[in-house]
């Protein structure tokens, strides 16, 4: 039985946490469905359009890269989401506002930039058309919230190794093996009559292990992570036939 853990919109819970938007952090604590919201905000056509406008916005999409892929560009011109793209900046007002110091700080300090973690990042320079220096600001966009983002999976898997095989939580790994850790989730087999028989505990184990990111996040670093850490747990005998755990 394939056991699939996926990181509940990691990337912009980190993006959130960085940031320190009010907006942002104020509607993952409350659970809210802010792609739906957004879609009525935005006047976008559909949910999924509006989850691709804040995933790919919050790693420096421009109207021009929308405009030009042919999942989207129909939709619009480059103005056209070059407005979306304004819009969505004036409702998450603390992530521009981050976006422009974190540009703006690896500018000043030539390139570095070193996160609450102490993970480095040595950016290289380019020249554009006019010889002028620049720096790849989607790619200093895109850094610090994956790298960020995979310290908190790295919290999470060792964690749920650990308890796997603590027997105050579970204690008995036999029947269950780590396959892989792939981007934000976690993969597990597990032995069919193990996931019958203790399907909920191993659920309840697995939820647990992410709600406690934060607290093993301030024990480790020594730093405040005020949101919450959330999962979403599929499972099926293939990848083509997954359930979810609700």
């Amino acid at each position: 039985m394939l056991c699939n853990i996926d990181a509940k919109q990691l990337e912009w819970v980190v993006a959130a946490y960085l940031s320190q938007d009010e907006i942002a952090i104020n509607e993952i604590r409350q659970g809210l469905d802010l792609h739906a919201d957004n879609q009525k905000r935005f006047n976008l056509p559909s949910r999924v359009v509006a989850k691709v406008l804040l995933f790919r916005t919050i790693y420096g999409g421009t109207g021009y890269s929308f405009a030009n892929d042919p999942e989207f560009g129909y939709l619009g011109s480059e103005g056209w989401w070059d407005e979306k793209i304004t819009e969505f900046y004036a409702k998450y007002k603390g992530l521009y506002a981050w976006h422009e110091r974190l540009y703006e700080r690896v500018v000043r300090d030539n390139g570095r930039l070193v996160l609450p973690t102490g993970r480095v990042y040595q950016f290289q320079v380019y020249h554009n058309r006019n010889g002028e220096v620049r720096y790849h600001r989607p790619i200093i966009l895109n850094y610090p919230v994956q790298g960020l983002a995979d310290d908190l999976m790295k919290i999470a898997r060792v964690s749920l190794w650990k308890r796997l095989h603590d027997p105050r939580w579970y204690g008995s790994p036999a029947g269950i093996l780590f396959v892989n850790s792939v981007h934000d989730s976690i993969i597990l087999d597990i032995e069919s009559k193990v996931w019958d028989n203790d399907r909920d505990r191993i659920v309840k184990l697995i939820q647990c292990v992410f709600e406690d990111v934060p607290k093993n996040f301030k024990n480790l670093f020594d730093i405040e992570f005020n949101l919450p850490v959330r999962c979403e747990i599929t499972y099926g005998m293939d990848w083509k036939n997954m359930s979810e755990i609700k």
